[in-house]
């Protein structure tokens, strides 16, 4: 994996346990995808892996709001060929060279328009997030309890600890460590509630 990620110039960063919300775009994608297949599989939900092509050609030629192109065209510096389309006159170039030449300069467009639009949509994204929540900021040496994940019975604790916290590893990260049998774990700030100290 670690060679994979080098030769591709990516850095390999591990997922928070628990918390599909760290994985964003694969979850995203992930839901659409399913969102699609199930409009047209059949009663035989057997036979779904037949429509995976046209759900997927679906997806990479439709716009998408964040980038505002699709990612067909982003790929491949053009819009698909669909079968209703109209033909149209090619452009004919002197060279293969010109081809080439003129596929980087539109690359290079699309991308400084697809970094802009991200942005763009990033931050409204997080406007809207930080008007619905603020996360609670904790300290080295504050003690928390941590929510249980899965299913639980009736009546079963939905919270263990407490827990003590030792450091801020990231934002929404933190690393804790339980009180008795002092094994430290990272977990994300969305399943912590503080402790309160009880007064009379």
């Amino acid at each position: 994996m670690d060679a994979i990620a080098s030769l591709m110039g990516c850095k390999h960063v591990f997922a928070t346990t628990y918390h599909p919300q760290t994985n964003g775009q694969v979850e995203r994608f992930n839901a659409t995808f399913y969102a699609q297949l199930a409009k047209l599989h059949d009663e035989n939900v057997n036979h779904w892996d037949e429509y995976l092509p046209a759900c997927i050609f679906a997806y990479n030629s439709g716009q998408h709001g964040t980038t505002g192109y699709s990612p067909f065209q982003l790929m491949f510096a053009r819009e698909p060929v669909l079968p209703f389309d109209q033909p149209t006159s090619g452009i004919t170039l002197a060279k293969p060279s010109d081809y080439w030449a003129q596929i980087t300069q539109l690359m290079k467009i699309y991308k400084k328009c697809v970094k802009s639009n991200i942005t763009s949509q990033q931050q409204l994204s997080k406007q809207r997030y930080d008007k619905q929540r603020a996360d609670p900021t904790y300290h080295p040496g504050d003690l928390v309890f941590i929510k249980q994940l899965g299913k639980h019975p009736k009546f079963s604790e939905l919270y263990s600890g407490p827990y003590k916290v030792i450091q801020k590893e990231h934002p929404l990260t933190y690393l804790v460590e339980d009180q008795k049998s002092l094994i430290q774990q990272q977990v994300h700030v969305s399943r912590m509630e503080p402790v309160y100290e009880r007064t009379i």
